[in-house]
């Protein structure tokens, strides 16, 4: 199949079942998408014959790693930085520094040490390393299923900063650790054995070149849009930003999606602030609102289809629940860590680990990262493709649906709300 007949079937079949959730379904939006496309998939297994062949020649069209990274990714991560508040951003910047950084680091030693533990038991022979990327690609939480939850939470906006800025920034630092596991895997595109100062060097040059190139090219566009008074211009110039920038960004090696968010930040603060008229604001943000509903249609979709590509044996099935577990304790380990570390010159609210942890989803950008870690791995690890695989979509399935569907009627039981009496922190 070509792009273009590609383009059309997802998104026609996003269209319609994003009004079958509308219309009768009614559950939140990415979560509606979800089930539905997993319903969806399973109809077409039972099916079978060439219900299931198209199916197949539609997913074997889409490259789901090359589409949401070097496609999707930028749209998304720009869209949601674009209406974060930066100075609710900045208040909680202690915490959520340390959670997109160490945060993600421990939760990829402690899933990968789980993991391996767990492939023992199971007489399952996976490697080490192998077992820490899987670490990597599933500890950062997705800002875009996140930033969807997020809208309809009402949760105090201490809390939202919180969420929301460490899923803005965890994801670029968690793909950068998932790289450098890459090279020591002998996958990447390296050459030659990696060294500890390699591995530093790499980091800083994604990281902080990531936001310091995001900062440059947000603020050469907030200059260009604080000369002109034309929102087509000034909303082509946001597009230009985003498309041009994260191109140049894989081109020079540092982070995209962390010069997205910083790009997005200074554009939706600043620029909106001291760079645009009031129609101006309206449209741009009726634009990218637009982009950032119609993408996140058509990846949950994609999400949901890509079942059809595993092997779901009982023995893998129980490894991806038994990663749902690990997961989550490590998520709790770290986010309780870092509060505990942190309490001593900043007040959290009640409940803010539980919700924290239980709110921290896991979403397209660990698919996409194993899909890609299983098209690296040769046929002499099949099992290790496909245990990490299917545990990997486990994990994100449970995430999206089951942690999307109870965080906000958790947050009720345990009384957490968006009243400013009881937003402390």
């Amino acid at each position: 199949m070509g792009f273009f007949e590609v383009a059309a079937i997802l998104l026609t079949l996003a269209a319609f079942l994003s009004y079958i959730n509308h219309r009768f379904v009614r559950l939140p939006t990415t979560v509606g998408l979800m089930v539905l496309s997993l319903a969806l998939s399973l109809l077409i297994i039972l099916a079978g014959g060439a219900y299931r062949q198209n199916a197949d020649l539609l997913l074997q069209s889409v490259d789901f790693n090359e589409a949401l990274m070097h496609g999707m990714l930028g749209f998304l991560l720009f869209a949601g930085a674009l209406h974060i508040d930066l100075g609710d951003l900045m208040q909680q910047k202690r915490i959520i520094a340390v959670l997109a950084t160490v945060g993600v680091v421990a939760t990829t030693l402690v899933v990968g040490a789980l993991a391996w533990l767990l492939m023992g038991l199971m007489d399952l022979e996976v490697k080490f390393i192998h077992c820490l990327l899987f670490g990597a690609l599933i500890s950062p939480t997705d800002p875009i299923a996140v930033l969807g939850l997020l809208k309809k939470l009402g949760a105090p906006r201490s809390l939202t900063a919180k969420i929301a800025g460490e899923s803005l920034f965890n994801d670029g630092v968690g793909v950068v650790v998932f790289l450098v596991l890459m090279n020591i895997a002998g996958l990447g595109d390296g050459h030659g054995p990696v060294t500890a100062g390699q591995v530093g060097l790499e980091f800083l040059r994604e990281v902080l070149g990531g936001g310091v190139f995001g900062f440059a090219i947000g603020f050469a566009a907030y200059r260009m849009l604080r000369s002109v008074d034309n929102y087509p211009v000034e909303i082509l110039i946001s597009l230009a930003l985003v498309m041009g920038g994260y191109a140049l960004a894989l081109q020079w090696h540092v982070s995209g999606p962390i010069a997205m968010v910083v790009a997005g930040l200074l554009i939706g603060n600043h620029g909106r602030t001291f760079a645009m008229s009031d129609k101006t604001r309206l449209h741009l943000d009726m634009f990218w609102e637009l982009v950032d509903e119609t993408l996140n249609a058509v990846l949950f979709v994609l999400i949901g289809l890509e079942v059809l590509a595993l092997s779901l044996t009982g023995q893998y099935l129980l490894a991806g629940l038994a990663a749902v577990a690990m997961t989550l304790l490590a998520r709790f380990m770290a986010v309780g860590a870092g509060v505990l570390c942190l309490r001593p010159i900043q007040d959290f609210t009640p409940h803010a680990v539980k919700v924290m942890t239980w709110g921290g989803l896991r979403g397209g950008i660990s698919v996409a990262l194993a899909l890609g870690l299983s098209q690296r791995l040769g046929d002499d690890y099949q099992s290790t493709r496909q245990v990490i695989l299917v545990m990997t979509y486990i994990v994100v399935v449970f995430s999206i649906v089951v942690q999307g569907l109870t965080i906000s009627p958790l947050m009720r039981r345990w009384q957490v709300n968006g009243k400013p009496a009881t937003d402390h922190s």
